[in-house]
């Protein structure tokens, strides 16, 4: 398991390098650049020299893959750059700054998903064409229906302007400062509601789903009618027998579903106005910051090939009849 960890490892530096150059080409040969944000207030006389020596002052007078290889040099010694912004900020201290509120949110997030999904999915399947079987598969459409940012704002409005008891931005009230210890701790939980649940409306609905499909593929093997034969309780043959192989595809399914979980997080931030990534990166999109952006994406993507590493290493303890790596091949 060990070699095979680090083997993957090795193997996701090259599938990192062509990410990061994709998502370099595409940054740049998008319409506009840094200079048509900076220089937009600058008077018509001096605008077209003042763009020059700012394209130069950025280096992006250079060819593209010459300014690639510049940036990967840096990345490489851990320099993300500064930003283009007027605060011309190092761009690991954004990120530092904003990668703790988006990590937090999408942990809760996918622990309350896994915590939901798998009870859910496993009764729907024990249970199949019941009440609340039919009750849960009206739930995974409108789950899968409803679009994010529209479930978003219908529950600003209900929960936070007509009825007034949650707020809908931010993280902190204005006034937190002067709040007591637990009025601290609740206006802050209180803040994450809506969020947290707006983003796991839709993957609930779909995990839960992928849950009760595998259950049910499990449960109509011969192994699970030879344990009901033993005289074996059903919670023993469910919870011992069937669940363990059930989880093996959720558990690939969450792995990959780590990018849309962080694609996601875009549109909650910028709703709910909550300084993480997401809200980040798409202020670096509309200024043309082109250090904040590929900063962004160089961590979404080392925490994906991170996740999916974990997915498999996880797909092996959870079965331990699959080995993985040299060793386990016979």
């Amino acid at each position: 398991m060990l070699w095979y960890a680090l083997r993957r490892l090795v193997l996701a530096l090259p599938l990192l390098v062509g990410i990061t150059f994709i998502s370099f080409a595409v940054i740049h040969l998008a319409p506009g650049e840094p200079v048509d944000v900076t220089g937009g207030t600058m008077n018509t006389k001096s605008s077209a020299q003042a763009r020059q020596l700012l394209r130069e002052m950025y280096g992006l007078d250079q060819p593209i893959a010459v300014q690639y290889w510049n940036w990967l040099g840096r990345i490489a010694r851990l320099d993300f750059g500064r930003s283009f912004a007027p605060d011309g900020r190092p761009v690991l201290h954004k990120i530092g700054e904003r990668l703790p509120v988006t990590l937090m949110l999408n942990i809760v997030e996918l622990l309350i998903i896994v915590a939901l999904a798998i009870p859910i999915g496993m009764a729907s399947a024990t249970r199949q064409y019941s009440v609340f079987d039919k009750v849960t598969t009206v739930f995974v459409f409108v789950g899968f229906a409803t679009p994010d940012f529209w479930l978003a704002l219908l529950l600003m409005i209900l929960f936070g302007v007509e009825l007034g008891w949650l707020p809908i931005s931010g993280l902190r009230s204005l006034n937190w400062e002067y709040m007591s210890g637990w009025r601290q701790h609740w206006d802050f939980v209180s803040h994450l509601v809506l969020p947290i649940l707006v983003a796991t409306f839709g993957g609930l609905a779909g995990f839960s789903r992928y849950m009760r499909q595998s259950m049910l593929e499990v449960i109509r093997q011969d192994y699970i009618q030879s344990a009901r034969a033993k005289g074996l309780s059903e919670r023993v043959v469910i919870g011992k027998h069937a669940l363990r192989n059930a989880m093996l595809p959720l558990v690939t399914i969450l792995g990959l579903s780590l990018p849309g979980l962080i694609g996601g997080s875009v549109i909650v931030e910028s709703i709910f106005a909550i300084p993480g990534m997401g809200q980040l990166m798409v202020q670096a999109v509309f200024e043309r910051d082109y250090p904040v952006i590929m900063g962004n994406l160089v961590v979404v993507a080392v925490l994906t090939l991170v996740a999916n590493l974990l997915a498999d290493v996880a797909y092996g303890l959870v079965d331990p009849r699959i080995r993985l790596g040299g060793r386990g091949r016979r």
